[in-house]
């Protein structure tokens, strides 16, 4: 799928690619920023044969190769730094792939109509979730443990892949607040486990997108080059600064995304 896009849109698109990887290997919101700067491209690119009513399916898509290099990136970050539980990491992986094939099969089919309004619902749920952080209560309320964990941390996790496979955006607050409430202690680890999940489960999410033409590779690696950069600089700052840090950037995070959102669809 071709585009035409100067040199300007190049650099502007490459700069919040940095920034989004950045947010994103640290905490969640970073397509926020992306997708609607690539739904304004393929807009104004006027790509032909592309149902207006599609954009947003094709911004969708097209960011889904910046988040398979982003992650990638932070997953060899965090590994650098001794942060990785392998053998876990791909247990907790298997549920949310199988949901994404199903998640993403139906976003090819999503109009904008119906696109915007659930992603504000979800966005501003996420910043209610944030501010009340209910997580430490329900944590102490479940705490499950052997079979009782495996079972509904499987049942999690595919329904969030249901969720990141269609639309991606926030998808890191809901496999962080899933493995914390669930059992998990260090906040560190748990974003090394964020981004060794949604890495595996893209893979199959953008070659859905790619089967139904609605990725553009030009923008797509343009961004993923800024989204990698970001994502490996993010990757380092989250083992240094460690559990506090993590956590204002979730909050700022929350708050810069419902705004965006907000604002588009008023």
């Amino acid at each position: 799928m071709g585009i035409e896009i100067d040199v300007l849109h190049i650099f502007m698109l490459m700069g919040v690619g940095v920034c989004a990887g950045f947010i994103n290997a640290i905490a969640f919101g970073g397509s926020m920023l992306t997708v609607p700067i690539l739904g304004f491209m393929i807009e104004g690119g006027g790509i032909p044969n592309l149902p207006v009513d599609l954009k947003w399916a094709v911004a969708n898509g097209t960011n889904r190769v910046a988040i398979l290099c982003q992650n990638l990136s932070a997953i060899l970050g965090f590994r650098r730094k001794g942060v990785s539980n392998f053998r876990h990491a791909i247990n907790l992986t298997i549920p949310a792939v199988a949901g994404a094939s199903m998640g993403a099969y139906i976003a090819t089919l999503t109009s904008n109509e119906v696109f915007k309004p659930v992603l504000a619902i979800v966005m501003v749920t996420m910043l209610l979730l944030t501010f009340f952080n209910p997580t430490e209560w329900l944590h102490q309320k479940i705490n499950p443990s052997g079979t009782q964990y495996k079972i509904i941390t499987t049942i999690a996790l595919f329904f969030i892949g249901i969720y990141g496979g269609f639309i991606q955006i926030g998808t890191g607050l809901l496999i962080i607040a899933t493995l914390q409430i669930l059992g998990d202690d260090d906040l560190v680890l748990t974003n090394a486990h964020k981004v060794f999940i949604i890495f595996f489960y893209t893979i199959i999410a953008l070659g859905i997108f790619v089967s139904k033409g609605q990725v553009n590779w030009v923008l797509g690696l343009t961004l993923a080059a800024g989204n990698a950069t970001g994502a490996w600089i993010g990757s380092h700052l989250a083992v240094k600064m460690g559990d506090k840090w993590i956590k204002v950037v979730l909050v700022v995070a929350v708050i810069a995304s419902v705004t965006k959102l907000l604002w588009d669809t008023l």
